[in-house]
């Protein structure tokens, strides 16, 4: 395992989101394979990155997200679908992030999640171009989530076996994917 940790990002700053519950069934998973994982929900962006002038001359607070993600061995990317499509939240984190060199040759994972019929598959795909773009490395092993609503119970534990089984798979494969990317020459 890496010194560096995987870095889950919830994608959506709303609260209480079937991202960051998916998010935490994923970090479980990390943690049960032993892997270096953090988990990072949008919501702790802090307030003053919303102002127009951090284009120019970023916070603090968003220069320290900024070096999570530069130093994360990679990225687990968990995605609700809104109006078809991911969260503008989302695509403004990814804006505010440090070009090229924040995505450039990471290792990076998808996971889609929505209440409707296709999981957010639109959501992930065009998540998938932006990280293309930006010379990621896209895992083949993507995770969608359809009818989310009913996947947790009142205490916010996934109730689908079948779906925590694929989770798992995912995180497991993942490790396996960025290590093997990622070794040091």
């Amino acid at each position: 395992m890496s010194d560096r940790p995987i870095l889950i990002i919830s994608g959506t700053n709303r609260p209480n989101s079937h991202a960051m519950k998916v998010s935490r069934v994923i970090l479980g998973h990390y943690q049960k394979l032993g892997a270096n994982v953090e988990l990072f929900g949008l919501g702790e962006m802090p307030r003053e990155v919303f102002d127009p002038s951090s284009y120019a001359t970023k916070p603090p607070g968003m220069i320290e997200i900024q070096q999570r993600v530069l130093n994360s061995l990679a990225l687990h990317i968990i995605s609700p679908e809104y109006n078809g499509s991911f969260p503008g939240v989302l695509k403004y984190f990814i804006d505010m992030l440090k070009f090229p060199e924040s995505f450039d040759r990471k290792p990076v994972a998808f996971v889609g999640e929505a209440a409707g019929t296709w999981g957010a598959i639109r959501a992930v795909e065009q998540l998938q171009l932006i990280f293309s773009y930006r010379n990621a490395h896209i895992f083949p092993g993507r995770v969608f989530i359809p009818g989310v609503i009913v996947k947790f119970d009142a205490e916010s534990k996934l109730n689908d076996p079948d779906l925590d089984k694929r989770l798992a798979q995912q995180a497991a494969d993942f490790v396996t994917f960025a290590t093997t990317l990622c070794i040091p020459p």
